[in-house]
């Protein structure tokens, strides 16, 4: 998963550079499809590579983690 994500980067980056680089007659597609293999292929892809083994009620403000916060905050600071 993480070479295809790197691969995927690598040719959207690549056509965006072509685009922007080489004066051909259809360089706007070349920079608009990069952009497009960048927002809908690789962000989707690297989204889900970084949070597949995550629970996202970890990371949402609920009483039990604000207690657990408070918690861990006045044991560091005694």
């Amino acid at each position: 998963m993480k070479y295809f994500i790197i691969l995927f980067l690598a040719v959207s980056l690549g056509s965006i550079l072509t685009g922007y680089f080489l004066e051909l007659d259809h360089s706007e597609k070349f920079v608009g499809f990069g952009v497009l293999g960048l927002f809908f292929i690789v962000f989707p892809l690297f989204s889900y590579y970084r949070w597949k083994d995550k629970n996202a009620k970890d990371y949402m403000i609920t009483k039990e983690n604000l207690d657990k916060m408070k918690k861990f905050k006045d044991s560091n600071y005694n």
